[in-house]
């Protein structure tokens, strides 16, 4: 028996498509992942952690291209502690400020909704409660 997860399992593991898992190993993202023995690819524990930090990284907006600089750091080992820790750093902050924004715009959003509360409460109070409407 082979021993890993097939695509279709870490699919709906993870939540990705099979056809974007083989995307982001011809985008140099992913590693090949080793083949059992009727050629399918098998993932590992390890090939899962990598895709859900690649998902992360990715969900929260960082371009293919800095995640592949990322994997790169960390292909290149420890050494490379320092320029990782600054990517994440970055990406981070733009995190951040996206949140940021997002708040301001929850809180307009919040403030219409409100004050559309109000215009239907003093609408409500002049027109009188709705009529009954007889069925078709």
């Amino acid at each position: 028996m082979d021993e890993g997860l097939t695509i279709a399992e870490v699919a709906a593991d993870t939540g990705l498509t099979a056809h974007t898992l083989r995307y982001y190993e011809r985008a140099g993202l992913l590693e090949p992942p080793q083949r059992g023995g009727n050629g399918h690819r098998r993932y590992t524990s390890r090939d899962l952690s990598r895709i859900r930090m690649l998902t992360r990284l990715r969900e929260t907006g960082m371009p293919i291209a800095e995640v592949r600089r990322y994997f790169e750091f960390v292909q290149a080992g420890e050494r490379t502690a320092p320029e990782r820790r600054r990517l994440l750093l970055d990406h981070r902050a733009a995190v951040a400020a996206r949140i940021a924004q997002l708040q301001q715009d929850l809180a307009l959003i919040d403030s219409k909704i409100e004050s559309y509360e109000e215009i239907e409460k003093r609408y409500a109070a002049v027109a009188g409660p709705p009529a009954l409407s007889s069925p078709a």
